[in-house]
């Protein structure tokens, strides 16, 4: 699941959304769904460990744990 950068039309407001495929990209701030996709720039080396960590809670928060590993899995309560 890719996160991805954002700006709406509207009211300028520049966001970060994690992208399903059932995703519908609207702005945080305003709601409007006229938003445009912005090139993300890559992350530096020492910090990818860090966002995978993130990134995963995140998904996990929202209940999708399709992205551990079954000992990774093992740690959480059910």
């Amino acid at each position: 699941m890719p996160i991805y950068e954002y700006r709406c039309t509207t009211c300028e407001e520049e966001f970060e959304v994690l992208v399903r495929s059932s995703t519908v990209v609207s702005c945080p701030k305003c709601g409007a769904q006229e938003v445009e996709r912005l090139v993300s720039r890559i992350a530096p080396h020492g910090k990818i460990p860090e966002m995978r960590r993130k990134m995963r809670a995140m998904a996990s928060a929202e209940g999708d744990t399709s992205n551990f590993s079954k000992k990774e899995l093992s740690t959480f309560k059910s």
